[in-house]
């Protein structure tokens, strides 16, 4: 219980981070390009039996991708956050997406991919994450204000509110559709 309360403190402080502060706070190996994104978030909620995931992929050539999902709420929202990653990049894997920049409103989970050796208690999803980010060609996990991660955002708070099961994945058109004759 202390560890949970300690990860949930935790969790709290990474996200007073000002808006102001730069995109400096990153992981990077080997060159993402520009114009390609997968925006991440989760949503824990201590009086909630679930927890949601939301990511957002913008490809400005093939469209964007979204997935929301919902599974039983785990012991803070640190690990959420972590499980939104595991599941983003396992969804980019499959989509064929191997030079990605993901993109998380929590510094705290930009710092525990960096080190994950502080971080034992997440030892099985670090290890999920060190294993995904070796299949790609080209990572990066960069830090954004909550302002700018608001699709994610709104995806996991869609699944988390869900009283049962909910896995989505859909595809948004890269340009808008004809209107009515």
């Amino acid at each position: 219980m202390e560890s949970a309360i300690t990860e949930s403190r935790a969790w709290v402080a990474a996200q007073t981070v000002a808006d102001g502060v730069s995109n400096n706070i990153s992981i990077n190996s080997g060159h993402v390009p520009p114009g390609e994104w997968c925006q991440i978030d989760g949503a824990w909620k201590v009086t909630d039996s679930r927890a949601g995931l939301g990511w957002y992929n913008f490809d400005p050539d093939s469209g964007s991708l979204m997935g929301s999902s919902n599974l039983r709420r785990g012991l803070s929202p640190l690990q959420t956050e972590l499980e939104a990653l595991v599941w983003a990049m396992q969804s980019m894997l499959v989509h064929n997406k191997r030079r990605m920049n993901f993109q998380t409103d929590s510094a705290q989970l930009v710092k525990m991919v960096s080190k994950p050796a502080e971080w034992p208690a997440f030892a099985i999803l670090l290890e999920e994450v060190e294993h995904c980010r070796g299949m790609f060609q080209a990572f990066s996990l960069t830090y954004i204000p909550r302002t700018k991660n608001t699709r994610a955002d709104k995806l996991a708070r869609s699944a988390r509110a869900q009283p049962h099961d909910v896995y989505y994945i859909n595809s948004v058109p890269p340009i808008p559709l004809p209107g009515p004759v």
